[in-house]
């Protein structure tokens, strides 16, 4: 059975355009790569992606792949896409609901598939790190015979959640967040292609604006909130129009219709007003300064915006260590536990959690040690300044290490005064290195006294207490 979105061509009559009942996201999802937005660094001419379509309409490779990115961006469509290129077979396995046994029931029948019909099956596996090792291992005879091409998609990072084997196998490529661009192209092009609205309504620039910033990124979203607006606007412009006066415009979508398809209230976030990176700025900069009602009303702009409660979550953790670090340790909690309480009780009640961390952070003593330490250390490294190992501190638990000096000498610090050892950390190239300068301000200060005595200790064994 074709899909709902094939039911409307470009040769379609505006009779079979106005039959279709799928909804509009379904309608305008993509048939080929070049209707895809974003994921630019993905779709240049000669990538692995489009290899894998076929650059002229015809499959010409077979590399398995692996999408990485967040939730929403298009990883579903991406698979879809290729596979209906080149007459390829599509079969979809979620991994929260597909056990071993399904996998080994696809590789069969893509086997089989093979052999007798010359028919080459692409495997889309959504959520593959939720797969156990062994789910995994049972993907690899397919993959690495070519009897499927795989397209697993992942929201964490591969390298830990992902079997080696196969990560070799594939290629890995990095799907990224729609920017504001991307959904505004998106919008206009569902109001007047003939598989979305087909210029039945126009989209004024502040309902366009909204509806992006509404979207957070999620293509199906901002689908299914335009459509919602378009209704709003035609019923309206029903209302209004008399049966005996033709209509001589198209309704227009305006932020009103928006409002209300949408059920929220309003905020100017656009690039000639408040635009989102300025108040994100001017949040993060109030909770650094400790101005307490400037950083909430910041939180409340956002809030109400529609903002993304997990970016503004993200900001506080990263804030929390960046510009407060060891002079109030519990910020980082603060500001961790309320990303979760995101995740967990989402928006509106969420509001609460978010504004108790900014209440937090903002009246925290401040220091930026940690951040300093951290980058330095880091740019000593990227200079080469690594330096070896000492012998003493490496791994003995290997057959051969004892052999080679490995791990002997090590004092044990638990069986130390104090607990602490003073002998070499720090590789020959780098000793006397201090990364780590404590403020004198909160918790700090304190920390700032007993690391004194602790670098005393472990250069010249003076009394530690």
């Amino acid at each position: 059975m074709a899909d709902l979105f094939d039911a409307v061509d470009d040769d379609s009559t505006e009779s079979e355009v106005r039959r279709v009942r799928a909804p509009l996201a379904v309608r305008m999802r993509p048939r080929v790569l070049d209707e895809i937005v974003g994921q630019k660094h993905l779709l240049r001419p000669g990538s692995p992606l489009r290899v894998l379509a076929g650059e002229k309409g015809r499959a010409t490779a077979a590399q398995s792949v692996i999408l990485w990115g967040p939730p929403g961006i298009g990883k579903t469509t991406l698979a879809n896409v290729i596979a209906r290129s080149g007459g390829r077979k599509f079969v979809e396995l979620s991994a929260i609901t597909a056990g071993v046994k399904d996998v080994r029931a696809v590789m069969e029948q893509a086997l089989q598939d093979r052999d007798f019909h010359g028919i080459s099956t692409v495997l889309f596996l959504d959520e593959i790190h939720r797969f156990t090792k062994a789910q995994q291992d049972a993907l690899l005879p397919g993959v690495e015979n070519g009897w499927v091409v795989l397209i697993a998609a992942t929201t964490e990072n591969p390298s830990f959640s992902v079997i080696s084997p196969l990560l070799s196998r594939s290629v890995l490529l990095t799907l990224t967040a729609l920017e504001d661009d991307d959904i505004a192209d998106l919008l206009q092009r569902a109001v007047t292609d003939r598989r979305g609205l087909y210029r039945s309504v126009s989209l004024s620039d502040s309902a366009r604006e909204h509806l992006v910033r509404a979207s957070m990124g999620d293509a199906r979203r901002a689908l299914t909130s335009l459509e919602a607006a378009a209704a709003v606007a035609l019923e309206e412009s029903s209302d209004h129009q008399s049966s005996e006066v033709q209509q001589e415009s198209v309704p227009e979508i305006t932020l009103e219709h928006a409002l209300e398809a949408l059920n929220q209230a309003a905020v100017r976030y656009d690039r000639a007003g408040d635009q989102h990176y300025d108040i994100t700025s001017a949040f993060i900069k109030s909770i650094r300064g400790s101005d307490v009602n400037a950083a909430l009303h910041y939180l409340a702009r956002m809030i109400v915006a529609g903002e993304d409660p997990r970016f503004i979550a993200r900001r506080l953790v990263v804030h929390a260590s960046e510009d407060i670090g060891m002079a109030d340790p519990t910020a980082l909690t603060a500001a961790v536990s309320a990303a979760q309480a995101v995740q967990l009780i989402g928006m509106p009640e969420a509001r609460l959690n978010l504004a108790q961390a900014t209440v937090h952070l903002a009246t925290a003593p401040k220091s930026n040690a940690v951040y300093r330490a951290i980058d330095a250390a880091i740019a000593d490294v990227k200079a080469g300044g690594a330096g070896s190992v000492p012998l003493h501190l490496r791994d003995a638990h290997y057959q051969g290490a004892d052999a080679l000096g490995h791990g002997r000498g090590y004092i044990y610090p638990h069986d130390e005064p104090a607990a602490v050892a003073a002998q070499q950390y720090l590789p020959d190239e780098l000793m006397g290195t201090v990364y780590y300068v404590p403020s004198r301000y909160g918790a700090e200060k304190i920390l700032a006294e007993r690391l004194e005595r602790l670098e005393g200790f472990l250069r010249s064994g003076v009394q530690l207490i």
